[in-house]
């Protein structure tokens, strides 16, 4: 650092680098690592798990509307395309199933790296079947890969499992 920013001006404030520092201070207080990566976690489950909850019609029980959804409406828009999904009741099983398993793994912090891999594998299946929803579909995939970057925090079941095994030791 700059010695002229922590020395005082001539009024007797601190000047605009010191003014500066300590804001920088303030921030990195606030955003913790930890903190962050809680908040990264609920913000990519909670889309997931609400289009998962719309899904379904009782326990393991896709209601008509999901399975209708990937045989009618849902089609991959790849090159030569767009084509219609295979086996629509699997996918939309697979999807539903996705979409409230993983959600719950990254708000309890438990298989976090997984779990994220799992959503950013759904974000590419949704990016195919709705392209134009991509500035939304970045913002999923930047989160889960900086989940799987840098974990999920000490705020996390992962966390404690890894604690529990190191003192085991």
């Amino acid at each position: 650092m700059i010695t002229d920013q922590h020395m005082a001006t001539e009024s007797g404030l601190p000047s605009p680098g010191a003014l500066i520092d300590r804001a920088n201070h303030l921030v990195q207080t606030l955003a913790t690592p930890s903190l962050v990566q809680l908040v990264l976690r609920l913000a990519l489950a909670v889309p997931f798990w609400r289009s998962g909850m719309l899904k379904w019609g009782g326990f393991l029980r896709l209601n008509d509307t999901a399975v209708t959804l990937f045989s009618d409406e849902f089609m991959l828009h790849l090159p030569g395309g767009p084509y219609h999904f295979p086996a629509p009741a699997v996918m939309a099983f697979l999807s539903g199933s996705g979409e409230i398993m993983f959600p719950v793994l990254l708000v309890l912090g438990l298989g976090t790296r997984f779990a994220a891999l799992g959503l950013l594998f759904m974000t590419l299946i949704v990016e195919l079947t709705v392209p134009d929803g991509w500035p939304i579909h970045l913002t999923w995939a930047a989160m889960a890969l900086a989940l799987m970057a840098h974990g999920p925090g000490r705020i996390s079941l992962d966390h404690l499992v890894c604690r529990a095994r190191s003192h085991a030791r």
